[in-house]
Formats: structure tokens, sequence, C-alpha cells
């Protein structure tokens, strides 16, 4: 019994020597996992700024490469609107190339002011001519009209024929020499005076360029004085604009005496114009009508 003090004592010394062992171990490893944490943690840091470096960079070589793409964009851009404007310089080109491709195929004589301003000579022929179908015709007799012209005429009396309008054809197409033995007639007929108030001379006729007829209906047939006052007459001046024939001498015209059955083709788009602004061919500036001459067989 006298032992069990020192035994507790002994026990006591041992527990408290233990652990304070304990507690230098844990102390000592604490040491160490600071050692290693603060390595980790300057590893950590070193990696953490080699690679915000890095992505600094990437982030720079990014913006450069941005700003290439942004000058390779603008470049572009620039390239397409140089392309364009050359594709509509070349599309200019070949309209005007066009056109002009055209007017050489036009005959310029189409829109010229013939009745007493301009002289056409003897030579002149329409090329080419095509036969007037005889069932337009008031006349047993060939007559002929510019071809170009045809199509245009048919469409005229296919209309006038679902409107009920009994429209025929005196006279088409006619020579020089046709003219002058007209107009010979007229004179020994009626004298040089009066003949020139509704016959031109040769070489100043419409009817010579192959675009002009003489309009007139079953009753009437020669007789054109009468023309003015039929249905035929108050249909073509409602509606032969639409198919590109004007009145060529209207009343009060300082050419020839009134003409209700001379109509001329003229080309749908001027022929519209000038009825619209209730204007005579005769009445536009030349250089005006030229600017038709174009579009003068255009549907």
């Amino acid at each position: 019994m006298k032992f069990i003090p020192y035994l507790l004592i002994l026990l006591t010394a041992g527990a408290w020597g233990y652990s304070w062992y304990e507690q230098e171990l844990i102390l000592e490893e604490y040491k160490n996992v600071t050692v290693i944490g603060s390595q980790y943690k300057q590893e950590v840091s070193q990696q953490r700024n080699f690679y915000f470096e890095e992505l600094q960079k990437l982030i720079a070589a990014l913006k450069e490469k941005n700003i290439e793409l942004e000058s390779l964009g603008y470049n572009l851009e620039r390239e397409k609107e140089k392309i364009k404007e050359i594709e509509d310089e070349i599309g200019d080109a070949l309209k005007t190339v066009k056109v002009l491709d055209k007017l050489s195929k036009t005959d310029e004589e189409l829109l010229q002011k013939y009745s007493k301003v301009y002289f056409l000579n003897e030579h002149y022929i329409p090329s080419p001519i095509a036969a007037i179908p005889e069932e337009y015709l008031s006349v047993n007799k060939n007559l002929s009209i510019k071809s170009e012209v045809l199509p245009f005429l048919e469409a005229l009396f296919e209309e006038a024929k679902d409107d009920g309008v009994d429209l025929k054809i005196l006279s088409a197409y006619r020579s020089y020499e046709q003219q002058a033995s007209i107009k010979y007639g007229y004179t020994v007929v009626y004298g040089t005076t009066a003949a020139n108030t509704f016959s031109a001379d040769q070489g100043y006729s419409e009817h010579q360029l192959g675009t002009t007829v003489d309009f007139t209906n079953t009753t009437i047939g020669a007789g054109l004085s009468g023309f003015k006052a039929t249905p035929e007459y108050a249909w073509l001046l409602e509606n032969a604009h639409k198919h590109g024939f004007i009145l060529s001498y209207p009343e009060g015209n300082s050419y020839y005496q009134f003409e209700p059955w001379h109509w001329r083709f003229v080309g749908k788009e001027l022929a519209e114009y000038l009825h619209d602004e209730e204007k005579g061919f005769y009445d536009i500036d030349q250089r005006k009508l030229n600017e038709y001459l174009i579009s003068i067989f255009d549907n």
C-alpha cells in the first residue's frame, strides 16, 4: 500500500511524458505540414503566375489576331465594294453596248418629221417589208408595211374586232415613185396649191417610211372625207396609241389639212406619251422624238 502513491506518481509522470511526446510529434507534424503547405502555396502561386502570364499572352495574341481579322474584314469589304463597282461599270458598259447595238440596227429615219421638214430620197425603201393580211384591206390590191410594225397593226385589228369596230386599210407603204405619181394626179385634178394642202411631194410622205396607214371602213371605202364621223375614227382616238399609232395631222396642224384617216406608227412609249400629254407628233422637238427611237419596237 506504501507503493501506491509512488505508482500514481509514476503513472502520472508517464502519462504527462507521453502527452508531451504526442504534443511534440503533433508539433513536428504541424511544422512539416506548414512547410509542405508553404511549399505548395508557393508552387501554386508560381503556377498561377505562370498561367496568368500565359493567359495575358494569349489575350494579347487574340487581340492582335482580332485586329488582323478586323483589318482583313475591312479590306474584304473594300474589295467587295470594288468588285461591285467594277460589276456595275461592266453592267453599264454592257447596257450601253446593247443600246448602241440596238440603235445601230434601228432605222434612224423612223421618227423624223418628213412632212415639209425632212426629205426622204428616192432610194429609201423600208427593210424588210411585209404584206398586210387581206382581211384588213378595203381594196383588192397588195399593200405592205414595215415588218416590225405588222405585229402591232395585227394587235390593233384584233382589239378593234373584239370591240365590233369595222376597221379597214385603204393605203399603206408607198414608194418614192408611187408618191410622185399620186401627187402628179392630184396636181392635175386640183391644181398645185390645192394639192399641196393634202398631199405630200415625193420624198416628204410618211407613207414611204412603211410605218403609216390610211384607215377607212367597209361603208366609206375610198371616200375618206367622211371618216371623221365614223365609230372607227372615234375608236382609234381612244385606242390606237396603245398599239403605237398616232394621228399625224390632227385638226389645227400647220402641215396639211386635217386627215382623220392618216395614222403613223411611232412605238407604244411615244404614242402613249403624246396621247397622255395631248400633244401632236409635229409639236415635239426632234431631239425629244429621237429619245424614243430605242424603244420604238418594244412591247
